[in-house]
């Protein structure tokens, strides 16, 4: 578990080793105790060695001959002792995109998709003895879990009509997905996840055209069915109309003719615009 300390100050071992010095040069210049001067050097060599600096955001993890003594998180000058390793990380938020990677959707189709991922440090000891290289763990487990999360949806519902969720539709919920298995995925590390998000998606070149054919011919289908539906409306409005105002009475052929022109003026694609046959009404 992760340990936080906070060694001695630093400004004050820093006179400590400035005294050293001085007294060992007083002992060179007069020539008195050589061998005291000289072990005050290397005793100063050796404190000045247990100096660092911790940096806003970063942090410092210390062992002791493989015996893992604590971190500190607190920015400042200090010292501890000196046969103590010391490892720096950083603690600032960073992110990166992942470039677009072929996954396969739910129904199998090969999708191109590229996220990015917002994410920090949480826990140092994680990070530094429970995975080997935690910057590398996290672009490796942010690929599989793309890949995870990839398989669960489609990429639209034209082949799947019942999938409320979709990767092109359901954005939010696609991206909480992603950043919820991610974040379980890096927690091993002590890695916080800030935020997941897919910044492209696209279907794969080998049938994106194929899927655009697809998806054109599937926009013009329903338009048409709005017209359809619409020019029905009207021509029951219009018949209701003229029924109830007494306007004209038609039999069932006259009705039958009328509906006929009526539903090609209004189905009609020309940018003209159609004028109702009405002579063929009074044959």
């Amino acid at each position: 578990m992760e340990k936080i300390i906070k060694p001695m100050s630093g400004y004050f071992m820093i006179l400590f080793v400035l005294g050293l010095i001085v007294f060992a040069v007083a002992l060179f210049i007069k020539q008195l105790l050589i061998l005291v001067g000289i072990l005050s050097v290397v005793t100063a060599l050796v404190c000045a060695a247990g100096f660092f600096i911790v940096e806003p955001n970063k942090a410092m993890v210390l062992l002791l001959f493989g015996d893992y003594k604590g971190s500190v998180k607190a920015n400042g000058f200090y010292w501890v002792n000196p046969f103590m390793t010391k490892k720096k990380i950083s603690l600032r938020v960073r992110n990166f995109e992942n470039k677009p990677v072929k996954v396969n959707d739910k129904i199998g189709n090969p999708v191109l998709i590229g996220t990015i991922v917002v994410w920090q440090v949480e826990d140092t000891f994680k990070a530094t003895f429970d995975v080997d290289d935690y910057e590398n763990f996290v672009h490796l487990q942010s690929d599989a879990a793309i890949r995870k999360m990839a398989g669960l949806y489609p990429y639209d519902n034209f082949e799947d009509e019942e999938a409320e969720i979709t990767l092109r539709s359901g954005v939010e919920d696609v991206n909480h997905s992603l950043e919820q298995e991610i974040s379980e995925r890096l927690h091993h590390a002590g890695i916080k996840v800030i935020e997941a998000r897919i910044s492209h998606l696209a279907y794969s070149s080998e049938i994106a055209s194929a899927m655009l054919q697809r998806q054109q011919a599937t926009a013009i289908v329903a338009a048409r069915q709005k017209i359809v539906e619409g020019a029905v409306g009207m021509v029951d409005m219009a018949l209701e109309d003229l029924k109830i105002k007494g306007i004209v009475d038609f039999d069932e052929e006259k009705k039958a003719v009328m509906v006929s022109n009526l539903m090609v003026v209004l189905c009609s694609d020309k940018s003209a615009s159609p004028v109702l046959n009405v002579g063929t009404l009074n044959q």
